[in-house]
């Protein structure tokens, strides 16, 4: 119970940092996160591997780059990439998994040509949870399998069309949460798309 209280007010101290994946981090922290053995053992590539995000950078790569469409997106959809600060790096290793299920969510919208609406939404979703990443993931899609149409009723065609999308696209691909997705900013995305067998 006295660790629940500390990392509470943890959480509390960090709720106006200027680095967004500060709160989603220390929230992770709180709930949990677990994985298995064997996906514990696929993100090893990633082990202290979280790199900073800078968008403006990011926007100077040619046009059709990786890291300039992971720009875009961002910027369209006012959303801010999720650092985290160095203070909290102890955290950030103990916790992999949710470290980089949370630095790769929109790095996965932007790969897998899903938008931000609640069909986009769950076509993230069921591609994580069809590549096993977690437990949770399964919860999570079953939930909004009945909540998402009920929330966006003009959305229901698209919604279980990218579910099904989603699915076909988690069993082809590789393991992506493994992946320096960091290190091919550069390189043009239907290349990255098609080495992880994406296309």
């Amino acid at each position: 119970m006295l660790k629940k209280l500390q990392q509470i007010k943890v959480i509390l101290a960090y709720r106006n940092s200027e680095n967004l994946g500060d709160i989603a981090i220390l929230k992770s922290d709180f709930f949990g996160a677990k994985v298995s053995p064997t996906v514990a053992s696929k993100l090893q590539p990633v082990v202290g591997y979280y790199p900073t995000i800078d968008l403006n950078q990011l926007s100077q790569y040619p046009q059709g780059s990786f890291g300039r469409e992971y720009a875009n997106h961002l910027r369209a959809n006012q959303l801010k990439p999720l650092n985290i600060s160095p203070e909290l790096e102890d955290i950030a290793k103990s916790n992999l998994f949710a470290l980089r299920y949370l630095v790769t969510h929109d790095i996965f919208h932007v790969l897998l040509d899903f938008d931000t609406t609640y069909a986009g939404e769950i076509g993230v979703l069921a591609f994580a949870a069809t590549q096993n990443y977690s437990k949770s993931l399964h919860i999570g899609l079953w939930l909004a399998k009945l909540l998402y149409p009920i929330l966006a009723p003009q959305q229901i065609k698209a919604i279980f069309a990218n579910l099904v999308k989603g699915r076909e696209l988690g069993k082809k691909a590789d393991f992506l949460l493994g992946y320096r997705f960091e290190d091919h900013w550069e390189e043009p995305i239907d290349d990255v798309r098609k080495r992880l067998r994406l296309q």
